[in-house]
């Protein structure tokens, strides 16, 4: 608007140029397209580089054998897959998946049971919300080498059985085919179970505190309140936390890895396709087997979706 002479007013037009820019409706309206643009462009040329284009190049790689460093690429079609699929020593390492599997359960049900009683007032429930979660937030080869001197002969585990009187029960934690996998899926639960405990504790504050209330008028007790109110009420997080279960149960590395690097019966199928890549030097081969991989959790992936979608959770 502008004012000249003695009173008088005159309109401009909201679409007047000044310098290089157009003032209005037209330029606010491009400047909500452009901005999200700008912003989109560098996180997805890293997704890309980083993500989708490795993935397009383990594709063609699983097509090839090749060492991984010389020229000399031989294209074999499906020679690799077929070799995966009459090899069974190759899927057997799937089940050490179970241990983690199974430990996955008690890393959700312990999540769970934590995640209800700090719900409600405790003291000093902040302090025990950190003291759950900071596991999550450490390297994942810090601890490993954090419990290689917790599980080693003599080490920590040793000198607190010793203490309470349970000396003859010491094992070779780490030695012992029997209870490796224990100790490692032992070691997971501890590591991952702060990311449950956050997805449910959230889940269950985003109840309303009003739902309590009446609940506690009608005399339910905690049990009650947890049966009828809470569980049906993160049903679509417990479906999420058995899909992620899932997923990690069949992709572990970094814990067996760095702490046994798949010795003594401790092996996983992503070990094994590491130490045929760069161990036995079968690319071509190592790449098919992340594709089979890759492929299986997809699919597992799809149909807990379809399981879970019927029964109203996800």
């Amino acid at each position: 608007m502008n004012i000249s002479g003695e009173g008088s007013v005159t309109k401009v037009d909201s679409t007047k140029v000044v310098g290089r820019f157009r003032l209005g409706p037209r330029s606010t309206k491009g400047q909500r397209i452009l901005i999200p643009i700008l912003f989109l462009i560098v996180p997805l040329a890293l997704l890309l580089v980083f993500t989708y284009l490795p993935v397009v190049n383990m594709v063609g790689y699983s097509f090839l054998k090749w060492d991984g460093f010389s020229k000399n690429r031989e294209f074999v079609g499906l020679a690799n897959y077929v070799e995966i699929f009459t090899r069974p020593e190759l899927f057997r390492v799937f089940g050490v998946s179970i241990y983690y599997f199974v430990g996955s359960f008690v890393q959700m049900a312990l999540a769970l049971y934590f995640a209800t009683i700090l719900t409600f007032k405790i003291r000093g429930k902040n302090f025990f919300k950190g003291t759950l979660f900071f596991p999550y937030m450490i390297n994942g080869v810090a601890i490993g080498f954090i419990f290689l001197y917790f599980f080693k002969p003599e080490g920590v585990l040793d000198i607190l059985m010793n203490a309470v009187g349970l000396g003859e029960y010491t094992q070779l934690w780490l030695g012992n085919r029997d209870i490796i996998n224990f100790s490692l899926a032992f070691v997971s639960v501890w590591r991952y179970m702060g990311l449950n405990f956050v997805l449910f504790l959230g889940a269950i504050q985003s109840i309303p505190s009003e739902i309590y209330e009446a609940s506690d008028l009608d005399g339910a007790g905690r049990w009650q309140q947890f049966r009828y109110i809470i569980l049906p009420s993160i049903l679509p997080i417990l479906g999420l936390s058995f899909i992620l279960a899932i997923k990690g149960a069949l992709s572990v590395f970094e814990i067996p890895y760095i702490m046994t690097g798949g010795a003594n019966g401790s092996a996983t199928f992503v070990i094994q396709t590491v130490d045929m890549a760069f161990k036995f030097q079968k690319v071509g081969l190592a790449s098919a087997m992340a594709v089979v991989l890759l492929v299986i959790i997809l699919v597992v992936t799809w149909v807990q979706r379809l399981i879970f979608k019927e029964e109203g959770t996800v």
